[in-house]
């Protein structure tokens, strides 16, 4: 069974997580991204409750901006140093060093900056279909493909992105997750699930609930350039600040329409202990298309 609950942090954020298992147990955390929500892992987080896989204690939660979580109306509080500081704040009250940070998308961008700041929070890190900084930036600024597919970035940060996403039934969003085959896995009930976080509080204006997922790409520069915004073209960071040392999974659905196959080439530049898997038939959606194989690897490279 899943137990939803609001955490309140030291630094004045409240998260609203899921979670199943004992409090004290080996704890794994599950990080969602845009325009997801803690929702999306609850299949995993029953799955390693169990005893005859583990006895986790897992831990979804809603991030910033997300579902019933904080959602400051400042941009710039989106930052990725306030979203590292909610998940650090996270695991010191579920009782400090957690076994595994699992991360997909936008979580794993927190997760791969975790895990170079903070390694003594975890043990491991599992990461799906979210890119390295380090690659991440090297295609943005020199592949002419991944710019493309990476444009709908500079769609997010319009001050009407919201308003756009939500006409028409959210039929944008729908799109998006149809972007690589027939996503039979988007059933009626699951629409229903994703209403309910867009929607956003009651008597909101339509697609209230995005505004907070949108800041996340209005805070960051990590994006195609344009006129006048070199965005990424202008970041530089130093190899110290790229580095992860700790034991790696990396899943990655290869008909991701978005983050492309070349985003894990060279990935063992910055990360020395790595497992990296190719999954030629999976898209970006991989925790909804597959969610038995992502238990299966993450299963084994807890073991």
């Amino acid at each position: 069974m899943i137990e939803t609950y609001l955490q309140d942090l030291p630094h004045g954020i409240t998260l609203s997580c899921r979670a199943t298992g004992e409090r004290g147990r080996p704890t794994l955390v599950f990080l969602h991204g845009f325009p997801e929500a803690a929702f999306v892992w609850d299949e995993l987080l029953q799955h390693f409750a169990r005893p005859e896989n583990g006895s986790y204690r897992c831990v979804a939660p809603n991030l910033r901006g997300f579902e019933r979580s904080s959602s400051p109306k400042d941009v710039s509080a989106y930052r990725a140093k306030h979203l590292v500081q909610d998940i650090a704040a996270l695991m010191a009250a579920e009782g400090g060093q957690i076994e595994c940070l699992v991360a997909h998308d936008w979580g794993g961008a927190i997760g791969w900056n975790l895990a170079n700041q903070q390694p003594q929070l975890m043990r491991r890190l599992a990461i799906i279909n979210s890119p390295h900084p380090g690659t991440f930036l090297r295609e943005l600024r020199g592949d002419p493909q991944q710019q493309q597919a990476s444009a709908y970035m500079n769609f997010l940060i319009r001050p009407d992105a919201e308003q756009l996403l939500a006409e028409d039934d959210y039929r944008r969003l729908w799109a998006f997750f149809r972007s690589w085959g027939a996503a039979t896995w988007l059933t009626e009930a699951v629409k229903d699930q994703y209403r309910e976080v867009w929607n956003g509080p009651a008597g909101g204006p339509p697609g209230a609930g995005l505004v907070g997922g949108c800041n996340y790409y209005r805070a960051s520069p990590v994006r195609p350039a344009r006129a006048g915004d070199p965005a990424a073209a202008g970041v530089t960071l130093p190899r110290e600040m790229l580095t992860v040392g700790l034991p790696t999974l990396v899943l990655w659905g290869m008909q991701d329409a978005a983050l492309l196959p070349s985003l894990v080439e060279g990935l063992e530049e910055y990360v020395s202990d790595l497992k990296l898997e190719k999954v030629p038939d999976a898209s970006h959606w991989i925790v909804h298309e597959k969610p038995g194989f992502v238990a299966e690897r993450l299963a084994a490279f807890l073991a």
